[in-house]
C-alpha cells in the first residue's frame, strides 16, 4: 500500500514495522500496522496502516507525568476511515463492530475521513476507528506516544506483546 502512494521506507523503518493484534489473535478484524518515524518526549509522528474493515479498538490516552495525555491528529492519506469519538451518536454508523466485541464499543459519534481530511482527538477522549472497504493509511501527528499507558474499554486487550 505504501508503494502505491509513493511512500518510501528505509530498510530500518521496514524492520521496525509494528504489527499490533492487541493480544486478541484476530489481526484481520482487530489490529493495525504502525510505522513510527519519531517519538520523543515532545512529539510523535507515525503512519497507521489498516486492512479493509480492520478496526483499532476503543481506547483513550490518559494523563501521565503531570501532563494531560496524548493529543493526536489523524490525517487520512489513502482509503477511508470511520473514526468514532465521544459525542452525539450517529444514527447509522458506517463501521461494523467486530463480532463478539460489541460490549467494548461505547462511543459512536462518527467522523468520516477521506484522503486529505484530518481530525484532532484531545487527550483522555474515548475513540476507535475502522478502515473502509479498501483499507486505509493514516498519518498520526501527536504529543508523546506512551502506548503502554493507553486504557482500552476491552479488558482482554494487551497493547504490549507478551512473550510466553
Amino acid at each position: 500500500m505504501f508503494r502505491q502512494l509513493g511512500v518510501v521506507l528505509t530498510p530500518e523503518e521496514r524492520e521496525q514495522i509494528e504489527v499490533a493484534d492487541f493480544g486478541l489473535g484476530e489481526l484481520e478484524r482487530t489490529g493495525l500496522e504502525l510505522v513510527t518515524y519519531i517519538n520523543t518526549d515532545r512529539y510523535c509522528a507515525k503512519d497507521l496502516v489498516l486492512f479493509p474493515r480492520q478496526t483499532c479498538p476503543e481506547h483513550k490516552h490518559p494523563p501521565f507525568d503531570g501532563g494531560p495525555g496524548k493529543m493526536e491528529t489523524f490525517r487520512c492519506r489513502s482509503g477511508q476511515v470511520f473514526l468514532y469519538v465521544e459525542g452525539e451518536p450517529a444514527e447509522s454508523p458506517q463501521a461494523v463492530v467486530p463480532e463478539g466485541s460489541e460490549p467494548y464499543y461505547t462511543v459512536f459519534h462518527e467522523i468520516e475521513l477521506n484522503p486529505g481530511e484530518q481530525y484532532t482527538i484531545n487527550p483522555n477522549i474515548l475513540h476507535w476507528f475502522q478502515a473502509g472497504d479498501q483499507g486505509a493509511i493514516i498519518s498520526e501527528f501527536s504529543s508523546t506516544s506512551r502506548d503502554d499507558l493507553d486504557i482500552f474499554t476491552d479488558s482482554r486487550i494487551k497493547r504490549q506483546p507478551e512473550v510466553l
